[in-house]
């Protein structure tokens, strides 16, 4: 009996603490994917790749954004995931698109939270921001991040097999 209760217990207390470390991880990689691309905005025009500086800047620091791509202003809403089903069995996160009443839902999956993987993670919010601000095109958003983590870090995450996967090597798109 005492074992049941104290069973009972530490799950009761366990569930808040793993969304609490989950949450926590997102912050930390957020306020890293803020500083990655602020040192590299000030080398990037207004507009790469389609993709409106100003806008992705809005989006990424402040989570609302006035969008020329969506017509209006939006809202980026983080959704944490604890199960890897639908599409979080695929990614790490993606975005829901359209927005749906001026919000766009960015959902955060269990492989985005997995140990030793805080470079992905911020790698993946600059990336899933491109989507958010200009739409879907796999190619626009890993030609923009990549462009974003040389301008910020001299180097680029290798994507050749991604890239070569989403038929961008045809595309209006290059990496740096």
């Amino acid at each position: 009996m005492r074992q049941a209760l104290f069973t009972l217990i530490l799950s009761v207390f366990a569930v808040p603490s793993a969304a609490a470390e989950r949450q926590n991880l997102y912050e930390v990689a957020l306020d890293r994917a803020i500083i990655q691309f602020e040192t590299a905005r000030p080398r990037l025009p207004a507009t790469v790749f389609g993709v409106d500086v100003e806008a992705y800047h809005d989006a990424l620091t402040l989570q609302r954004f006035s969008s020329r791509h969506w017509g209006g202003p939006v809202t980026v809403a983080p959704i944490i995931r604890a199960e890897a089903t639908g599409s979080c069995g695929r990614y790490a996160a993606f975005v829901r698109l359209p927005p749906v009443e001026g919000t766009v839902q960015l959902v955060l999956c269990p492989q985005f939270f997995r140990p030793g993987s805080e470079a992905l993670r911020v790698l993946t919010l600059l990336h899933e921001m491109v989507h958010v601000v200009a739409g879907a095109d796999e190619c626009r958003a890993m030609a923009f991040t990549a462009l974003v983590e040389k301008q910020a870090l001299g180097r680029f995450t290798p994507v050749d097999a991604y890239w070569r996967a989403n038929g961008c090597e045809g595309s209006a798109f290059f990496l740096p």
